[in-house]
């Protein structure tokens, strides 16, 4: 299938690499994210849109607006973008007054091939960015900020900006639409759903959930232990994106625990009671793990960054990609303050887990985990049946003691027990019960 476990816009390089592969073709919606090890190769597919229906409700919207229109799409649509402009240019050639003067910029499909040794890695060792607002180096080029999201890119002249741009999303309303509304939610946005031919302009859901995910970045706050989920096995840098997140865990005194379970679901973190946060670290179409079922908030990188950085706040920009995280600018590992800090979620001010503890215990820090559930554990002797509490020695050893390991065949003392006859003949009636 080449689909990761973890979401199917993924390329499966632990799959492949079971079978020695060289090379990757996958087939259908993805994220375009680049790979770690393996070449792969990218077929969109061709969804069904009708060119004229698109292009004649694109122009009736333009008449109403003065902003040029900033063309993003779904890659399932990618074969018909050339049609679609060209239908444009040819109908707004017979047009006059505001329609005439609209303009329109498309984005561009990046290439479908990815190669990581050549495409994704410079001199360093370390991934380009392929995110949004760099500028163009090209001699005798006008600097030009060059923005990419879902395996399109696309320059915006010189002093533009993209909140001067309205957006217009071909394509269906799913995780690659949302990361466009989240990413760039300072700008006006509408999609054209193929499907239904029609225009669509109410997005009051899709922003609804920026206010969720600040709710979930004050509540991260109060952490204090936390749970780092690996939600990629393939995407370039995800290595690097973990081991920041450690530094500014630890920087913000406070005990992390990397996780790696597949996709989490909340049957799963429903195991790790004990984290009061989880970290989810994927790609930027299945980075949003937000459900009520979740006994505990999962966040993103990005959030994690405007949580535990003490003194942050959010300016209202949004990354979905944390390999743009990772090239952005190192993580700034502060000294935690020993002021107490207001919490929002809480209404009054708090103080830091490790900051009320750093004087008695601070060679123990890691085994917060541990001596949080140390009542949870108790062990039988099976010879007096008297219960005597349980010491851990780390919070591994706790994790490891809520697994079910089969049944016992080591008691206390080595030598065998004596076998005992059991009972026989049938269910409805053993050879002892015959008499009565």
């Amino acid at each position: 299938m080449a689909d990761s476990t973890y979401g199917s816009c993924c390329v499966d390089e632990v799959g492949a690499s079971h079978i020695n592969a060289d090379c990757v073709i996958h087939y259908g919606h993805t994220c375009l994210s680049p790979t770690s090890t393996l070449p792969a190769f990218f077929v969109f597919g061709k969804a069904m849109i009708d060119v004229s229906s698109c292009a004649s409700s694109i122009l009736n919207y333009a008449s109403n607006n003065s902003k040029p229109f900033l063309v993003l799409f779904g890659l399932e649509y990618a074969h018909a973008i050339p049609n679609i402009r060209e239908e444009l240019v040819a109908e707004a050639s017979t047009l006059s007054g505001s329609k005439a003067k609209t303009v329109f910029h498309f984005a561009e499909v990046m290439c479908p091939l990815i190669n990581p040794p050549d495409c994704h890695k410079d001199s360093g060792g370390l991934l380009r960015s392929v995110g949004d607002g760099k500028v163009s180096d090209e001699p005798g080029v006008a600097a030009r900020s060059r923005h990419s999201i879902g395996g399109l890119s696309w320059e915006l002249p010189s002093g533009q900006k993209m909140e001067d741009y309205l957006l217009l999303w071909i394509g269906s309303d799913n995780s690659a639409f949302a990361n466009v509304v989240l990413t760039f939610n300072g700008c006006e946005i509408v999609r054209y759903d193929a499907n239904g031919n029609c225009l669509g302009t109410d997005f009051s859901q899709q922003r609804r959930i920026l206010k969720r995910r600040y709710y979930l970045v004050e509540k991260a706050k109060d952490a204090n232990i936390v749970g780092i989920l690996v939600g990629t096995l393939g995407v370039a840098g995800y290595l690097n994106m973990i081991h920041q997140m450690k530094e500014l865990i630890a920087g913000a005194g406070k005990k992390v625990y990397t996780l790696v379970m597949g996709r989490p679901n909340p049957a799963k973190l429903a195991n790790f009671p004990e984290c009061d946060v989880f970290i989810y670290v994927s790609c930027a179409q299945t980075a949003l793990l937000d459900s009520k079922e979740f006994y505990a908030p999962v966040i993103t990188p990005f959030e994690a960054m405007l949580a535990f950085n003490r003194g942050s706040e959010w300016t209202g920009a949004y990354v979905m990609e944390f390999r743009d995280l990772i090239n952005s600018s190192p993580v700034e590992v502060k000294s935690y303050s020993e002021e107490a800090r207001f919490s929002l979620v809480q209404g009054r001010y708090v103080e830091d887990f490790d900051l009320q503890e750093k004087k008695v215990e601070e060679n123990e820090g890691v085994l917060a985990l541990a001596n949080a559930t140390e009542k949870a554990l108790q062990l039988q002797d099976r010879s007096s049946n008297s219960l005597t509490k349980g010491t851990v020695q780390s919070g591994a050893d706790y994790f490891a003691t809520r697994s079910y390991h089969g049944l016992d065949m080591h008691g206390d003392n080595s030598m065998p027990e004596p076998y005992l006859i059991g009972r026989t003949g049938k269910a409805s009636r053993y050879q002892h019960e015959e008499g009565k």
